[in-house]
């Protein structure tokens, strides 16, 4: 991976509820994280939002969670390992069915919200998720939070030969290890598109961020993570997009 992708979560309505601006988001990134019907989503959202992403030549990754949909898959849940590995089973096969009816593929795999902050915190964690993505498509890149020190995740990987993509974000504040600071603390999550575009660029260039303690940060990231639920925001994308395209010819 040559330059930064930019990924969003996306196909994350249900029913008759619809969540985010997917179709205005999409010709701005380079990877859909699709839900899988775990924490949003269902089989016909699935089916609509790979055939956007195909339509676009965005890839498609499997946005498995756990099984939450009242919490929206963001409260951490007690699962045994098999469970655990059962359920991304479950979706990531879900998703790459639905794809492999309209002619295309599941091309990574990006676990969602409490699931993957659990695996970051948690080596056995991990290590549980690299096991069940190696056992059912080694060739599917994991994605994961990119780190002050990505080296023990990356052994990890290694040991599984999965490879790994380390994700940034753009709306996020971190601390000084390169954690994301927790949303119930102020200024955990950036507004203002300046700021949001700003900080996509430092990334891209491999400068180094201001973390929540006013140390430097250098993330180390393959991809970065856009938000897409509202106007602002897919405006905040299209500058992005534009600004790293530019970025890329120069």
């Amino acid at each position: 991976m040559s330059r930064l992708l930019l990924n969003c979560d996306i196909g994350e309505s249900f029913g008759s509820w619809t969540m985010g601006l997917d179709a205005e988001v999409m010709p701005f990134i380079d990877c859909a994280n699709i839900a899988c019907g775990f924490h949003a989503g269902d089989p016909s959202i699935m089916r609509k939002t790979v055939s956007l992403a195909l339509s676009h030549g965005v890839q498609i990754g499997a946005h498995p969670a756990y099984q939450d949909l009242v919490g929206f898959g963001r409260r951490s849940m007690a699962y045994a390992t098999q469970e655990l590995q059962d359920i991304l089973h479950y979706q990531i096969g879900a998703l790459d069915g639905i794809c492999r009816a309209q002619g295309g593929r599941v091309s990574y795999v990006k676990p969602h919200g409490a699931m993957y902050n659990d695996m970051m915190a948690n080596p056995a964690q991990l290590r549980a998720v690299l096991q069940a993505v190696a056992s059912y498509d080694r060739s599917l890149p994991l994605m994961l939070m990119a780190t002050k020190d990505n080296s023990a995740a990356q052994q990890l990987g290694d040991e599984y030969g999965v490879t790994l993509w380390f994700e940034a974000f753009a709306d996020r504040a971190y601390d000084s290890a390169g954690r994301l600071v927790s949303r119930s603390l102020p200024e955990a999550v950036h507004h203002e598109p300046e700021k949001i575009i700003g900080q996509a660029l430092t990334i891209a260039r491999g400068d180094h961020l201001t973390a929540s303690d006013g140390s430097a940060l250098h993330l180390q990231a393959n991809t970065l993570c856009v938000h897409g639920d509202n106007a602002s925001s897919v405006a905040a994308v299209q500058r992005i997009r534009q600004a790293l395209n530019e970025q890329s010819v120069s």
